[in-house]
């Protein structure tokens, strides 16, 4: 009986440090595709109308620190999960 208690007790340690991973794997997948789509379009703005660029840029930088917050989100549940 002791020998299943111990065994359950190791399962869940290594449970929650998979459990860790995918939190903040799956947490860092969407910015980084946000991120990419951000400065794609942005790039093709400017390239399709330079003299837009003092209005794009800003606005994608905007765009950059929204999709990069939801990554630091994700990061502090990774340490939040006991």
């Amino acid at each position: 009986m002791h020998m299943l208690l111990a065994q359950a007790a190791g399962t869940t340690i290594s449970v929650a440090a998979i459990g860790k991973g995918l939190v903040y794997g799956l947490a860092a997948i969407g910015p980084g595709i946000g991120i990419g789509l951000v400065f794609g379009n942005a790039i093709q703005a400017i390239a399709r109308q330079p003299e837009a660029a003092g209005l794009v840029r800003p606005i994608m930088f905007i765009g950059f620190a929204l999709a990069e917050a939801l990554a630091l989100l994700g990061f502090v549940l990774f340490f939040l999960i006991h």
